[in-house]
């Protein structure tokens, strides 16, 4: 296996490794996020100090505030336990330089005229009139400004996240437009899900102090870094190479796995499938997607229920889909007609889809680059 995660047990154990593995996780986290000098402390490998030297020696050219940017990596792994080997720092680094070039709050290109085609086309869809659009848009908000001023002028999503909350929480049109549904998603250097964010701030300690809102913290450098780090590293996948784990951070958990599964079903029922990684329907409640349909052409053959076949694919975002009937039937039949085992993991076939994208990019493409990113922080990072 190579599981790019290593955490320590959750159920109290007598053995001295596992004590003092949450000895140096608990004193690497107070030292790092207290922003004190780093404690030596007995490590299962480096204390936090050489963590911190590794990763600014391997940083790009160019990036402000190097000792900052080492230090809340190095927190982030700590606070969730993740082992801060070269591969889960070099996947650390190699994401956050792909998706932002290590700037906290990057700039996006041409943000202003994105933002107002998007209210432009709520408001179409609302049947609101373009007369009240810009009666709306010309009210001053807190700063003093027109909202009209501040779309024009906003260079980074942080900004725009800010515009869109005054819009929303204080002119009516903007809640008849946007509901309570902040129309920017991802954010900071790593570009995570601000649902992902607010739904992992549930179930896991935040380990800073909130300002504001997760979704605020989300585009700071140091939330974007722990909530990225937690998408990216915070799950077991037994992948051949993390090139696999790149695309599962672009298009969801399990998503290579899932891909896998696709090609096998296709393999073993002739049904061509988009190896999307979606194993279920997301849509009209009730309705069976695709790769249901295919598994489930295969029910009698595998000595499979159709309401056994549901509840299998339902685990598709977990790591016990691996685990169940439905997946070792398929693999099998699959395995068997082709003559040779099947791949367990491939990219996703998916089309990247948002405003801000101007040329055709896939997951695949997104995984290459990282992955191309990757490889040359490991042969740097001695």
């Amino acid at each position: 296996m190579n599981h790019a995660v290593a955490t320590a047990t959750a159920a109290a154990s007598p053995c001295p490794a596992v004590r003092n593995r949450r000895r140096f996780w608990l004193g690497a986290l107070i030292a790092l996020v207290a922003g004190c000098a780093a404690q030596q402390v007995e490590s299962p490998g480096q204390d936090p100090a050489k963590v911190q030297a590794r990763i600014m020696r391997v940083l790009p050219g160019g990036t402000d505030d190097r000792a900052g940017w080492a230090r809340d990596i190095t927190a982030a792994l700590a606070a969730q336990q993740i082992e801060p080997s070269r591969s889960n720092l070099c996947a650390v680094i190699a994401v956050a330089g792909q998706e932002s070039n290590f700037q906290s709050d990057p700039a996006v290109p041409g943000l202003g005229r994105i933002a107002r085609a998007e209210i432009d086309r709520r408001a179409a869809e609302h049947h609101v009139p373009q007369l009240l659009v810009r009666g709306a848009l010309a009210l001053h908000g807190p700063d003093g400004r027109s909202y009209a001023d501040r779309i024009e002028t906003v260079r980074t999503e942080r900004e725009l996240s800010r515009v869109y909350e005054d819009f929303i929480g204080m002119v009516p049109l903007g809640k008849r437009l946007f509901g309570d549904a902040n129309p920017i998603h991802t954010g900071g250097p790593m570009q995570v899900s601000v649902d992902f964010a607010e739904q992992y701030a549930r179930e896991h300690e935040y380990p800073y102090p909130v300002d504001g809102s997760i979704r605020h913290e989300v585009f700071s450098r140091r939330g974007g870094l722990y909530f990225g780090i937690a998408h990216l590293l915070g799950y077991a996948a037994d992948y051949p190479t993390p090139l696999y784990r790149f695309a599962d951070y672009n298009a969801g958990f399990y998503a290579s796995r899932n891909a896998a599964f696709q090609n096998a079903v296709t393999r073993a029922s002739g049904i061509p499938l988009d190896l999307d990684g979606d194993l279920v329907s997301y849509g009209e409640w009730g309705a069976r997607g695709q790769t249901e349909l295919a598994v489930r052409t295969l029910a009698e053959r595998l000595d499979l229920s159709p309401g056994e076949v549901h509840r299998d694919l339902a685990k598709g975002e977990t790591a016990a889909f691996a685990d169940t009937h439905t997946y070792a039937a398929v693999f099998a039949l699959a395995d068997r007609l082709n003559g040779r085992p099947l791949p367990r993991a491939m990219l996703p076939t998916i089309r990247l889809e948002s405003p801000k994208i101007t040329r055709k990019l896939t997951t695949a493409w997104f995984a290459q680059r990282v992955d191309s990113r990757y490889r040359s922080c490991m042969a740097r990072m001695r």
